[in-house]
């Protein structure tokens, strides 16, 4: 239950940083509604991830967490805001993933 916990926490974390992205190309009324979504989803991913570090070790889970949030970016960067897809992005995103993988693997709680 922690690990699913904790992947929570790291999608709450992609919603943020996508917010911010959204709430830069965005104004007015847009904008503050782009914000607030940053917020809540930065506070939920704060809170799920103390709740995760109550049973995990704090830098297996930091580290699942950022990597499930900087996955998660890249890939909707990718998709929705017309970022490159290259070879290299896509390799180094593919390491990453199999790192977080890793991670949980050696840190079986």
């Amino acid at each position: 239950m922690n690990w699913m916990i904790l992947i929570l926490a790291g999608l709450f974390e992609t919603g943020f940083a996508f917010c911010l992205g959204k709430a830069k190309e965005a104004s007015g009324q847009a904008a503050i509604a782009w914000y607030a979504g940053f917020l809540i989803c930065l506070a939920t991913s704060m809170l799920l991830l103390i709740k995760a570090t109550q049973t995990l070790p704090v830098g297996t889970a930091y580290a699942v967490w950022t990597g499930i949030g900087a996955v998660g970016i890249v890939l909707c960067g990718i998709f929705f805001l017309e970022e490159p897809a290259s070879f290299w992005r896509i390799f180094f995103i593919s390491t990453l993933i199999l790192s977080i993988a890793g991670l949980k693997w050696v840190s079986a709680a």
